[in-house]
């Protein structure tokens, strides 16, 4: 059974079909691997910024994603089961980072916007590394809202079934994201 490398809904009902022979399970979960991983690397990217962090993350999901494989029952998407399961994991590390070093965005010189203008992998300018000091400021829920309405394009209906939040709760996150983003922008200009 050949699938494209696309997110239309025949090639998602063609991967869960897979997924849930176990003659062809390994071979779903590797195109499964192969069609979202840019995807997942990019939303967890924004969250943890860094591409190492990144990297170990979309790791710690598609492990989680083939352990719970069994628990997937195909009611939603594949991407939106996934996504959640990378926020998640995304979330999960940024609070374990946040025990082990605190990193204060009202200090220039050791701030996250300095740290990301060092990593090789960041390809963005002063501006965009100051967009991601600010975004890793914001509460969990407003960061996740964020990053996926205004990075990903994600409707507040396709945010809402990974989050399980309320529609009208997300936009009001994503507004209050945008002007706390905005005043970071104001004052350290």
């Amino acid at each position: 059974m050949a699938i494209r490398n696309s997110t239309a809904a025949g090639d998602d009902q063609q991967l869960k079909t897979l997924l849930a022979d176990s003659r062809t399970l390994r071979k779903g979960f590797e195109l499964m691997v192969s069609q979202y991983s840019e995807q997942l690397y990019w939303q967890i990217r924004r969250i943890v910024l860094t591409h190492e962090d990144a990297d170990d993350v979309l790791q710690n999901t598609f492990i989680k994603a083939w352990n719970g494989l069994a628990s997937f029952h195909g009611d939603s998407k594949l991407i939106t089961w996934l996504s959640r399961i990378a926020i998640n994991e995304s979330l999960d590390f940024m609070r374990k980072q946040k025990t082990i070093v605190s990193v204060s965005t009202d200090d220039a010189d050791s701030g996250l916007a300095n740290m990301l203008m060092a990593d090789e992998y960041f390809d963005g300018d002063q501006t965009e590394a100051q967009l991601q000091e600010a975004i890793a400021g914001l509460p969990d829920v407003q960061r996740t809202v964020f990053t996926l309405r205004y990075y990903d394009e994600m409707k507040y209906s396709e945010i809402s079934r990974i989050t399980g939040t309320s529609e009208g709760a997300l936009k009001a996150s994503y507004h209050i994201a945008v002007k706390k983003i905005s005043d970071f922008f104001h004052r350290h200009d």
